[in-house]
């Protein structure tokens, strides 16, 4: 078995071609069901930012596990490859886990340790969890992923600076005007973006704060926080004129402002400038707006370097991190490398439980006379025996699962213990938690028979760099 990702970011790809590569929050649960489908993917996550789209999996094997992905995004973007192949990125195996852990604590952001992926992340994995298409790898993954990401912004200082998306939206509007207290801004979108927005321009002086959005109910809520003005997105149209900065953040598939709409603003404007900030991804300014007299046109790949002065604390901190990564990986590591064991593990209980239920019938077959309290003590006695015989042997054989000759050594324990045809049986039956050759969507997915325990025990999964 191995983990994969492959997916285009922010370095990668330009805001042009990400937004073709954006997945509608109503499309992901079909979306995943699609790429579960996909030739050789055993479990699946996608990960869709402003920033990324990614999909992660186990395969069974990675050799054309790329061309399956690359297949399933070209038939489910309608565009061919040839477009967006060199924006890709792929990585597989130990590289794939340790990009995910840097994805989940911020590492991997445009800005540096910021914490909003974090949720996307979890949000991601539950929905993934909820359409059955995760399994023992990425059950066990995803979770270690989003628990040292809590870790490392709590044990270190990487977030203590405020910085993010909406935040360098709005240095680059402090850069521009120098102080907000006289200045008209209009936030179009009222999400979760929209309101960190709100939240640093309210800190930074902003006196006159517009608020859009397509449901006027939540414009208002998000108004009423910060002393601002709710409008719905008709309004908005006949406000821009009085407008000195607009940010907008929505999730709208179409162009939120059009150039006409913005050269009509800029004739009641009289020509007096107007900043609009685009951080949303399809983009919801139509780009040749910037083409029009006086306005001043910025989409989120402009942000990249605007906070790069308060970026430097996060670095020296990041470096704590990827620490703190180095030994996360140890541990997954070192979980799926007695992975392989547990079923064998679960076989010798098994039989070992059997005899001793045997041999406690045969003593009261044998002593009838016996008391409750009696065979109750010998119960307790004898299994305490039998659990502390099997203590070495068990430590011993996880010990050995994380070396060199591991499947040797498992062989041998099967053979030792006479455990071929209980371990051959729970495989079967897929009742230990070791089954990760299991597909997660039920009906078609049944254990491979190709692979044998010891064989799964085996597989390199992080092997590749």
């Amino acid at each position: 078995m191995h983990i994969i990702s492959v997916g285009l970011n922010y370095r990668t790809a330009p805001v042009e071609v990400r937004e073709k590569f954006s997945f509608a929050e109503k499309e992901l649960p079909e979306a995943l069901n699609a790429l579960m489908g996909t030739k050789s993917i055993m479990e699946c996550v996608i990960v869709a930012t402003c920033n990324r789209t990614e999909m992660y999996a186990v395969v069974d094997r990675h050799q054309l596990c790329g061309h399956y992905i690359r297949s399933f995004m070209e038939k489910w973007f309608r565009l061919p490859r040839d477009q967006f192949t060199n924006h890709l990125y792929m990585y597989e195996d130990e590289a794939a886990i340790r990009h995910l852990f840097k994805v989940t604590s911020g590492l991997d952001s445009m800005v540096i340790g910021e914490t909003q992926i974090l949720g996307q992340v979890k949000s991601a994995f539950q929905l993934a969890q909820d359409m059955k298409t995760t399994g023992t790898i990425f059950n066990m993954l995803f979770k270690q992923a989003v628990t040292m990401a809590k870790r490392a912004h709590t044990e270190t200082t990487i977030g203590e600076s405020a910085v993010s998306v909406s935040y360098a939206a709005v240095e680059l509007g402090k850069q521009i005007f120098g102080q907000f207290n006289r200045k008209t801004v209009m936030i179009i979108g009222a999400g979760e973006t929209g309101e960190l927005t709100a939240k640093h321009l309210y800190a930074n002086g902003a006196e006159r704060i517009l608020v859009v959005n397509r449901t006027f109910e939540r414009a208002a809520q998000l108004a009423d926080k910060f002393g601002g003005t709710p409008l719905s997105l008709e309004e908005a149209y006949h406000k821009l004129a009085e407008t000195d900065i607009v940010i907008s953040s929505t999730g709208s598939e179409s162009y939120v402002l059009n150039r006409a709409q913005v050269a009509e603003a800029m004739k009641r404007r009289k020509s007096k400038p107007l900043f609009m900030i685009d951080i949303a991804v399809p983009r919801d300014f139509d780009p040749s707006i910037a083409a029009v007299e006086n306005v001043f046109l910025y989409d989120i790949d402009d942000l990249e370097g605007i906070v790069e002065n308060n970026l430097e604390q996060r670095r020296r901190e990041a470096a704590k991190i990827e620490a703190m990564i180095d030994d996360e990986m140890g541990g997954f590591e070192q979980w799926y490398k007695t992975l392989g064991v547990v079923p064998l593990i679960r076989s010798l209980q098994t039989k070992a439980a059997d005899i001793h239920d045997e041999t406690m019938d045969s003593l009261t077959n044998k002593l009838p006379g016996l008391s409750e309290r009696e065979l109750k003590v010998i119960r307790k006695l004898t299994k305490s025996m039998m659990n502390q015989m099997m203590q070495d042997p068990i430590l011993r054989i996880k010990e050995m699962a994380g070396e060199k000759r591991s499947e040797e050594a498992m062989d041998m324990f099967v053979k030792l213990f006479a455990l071929e045809e209980l371990a051959e049986s729970q495989q079967e039956s897929g009742l230990y938690p070791g089954a990760v050759a299991k597909r997660a969507d039920g009906a078609k997915n049944a254990t491979m028979p190709a692979k044998s325990i010891h064989q799964q025990a085996g597989a390199p999964i992080l092997a590749r760099s």
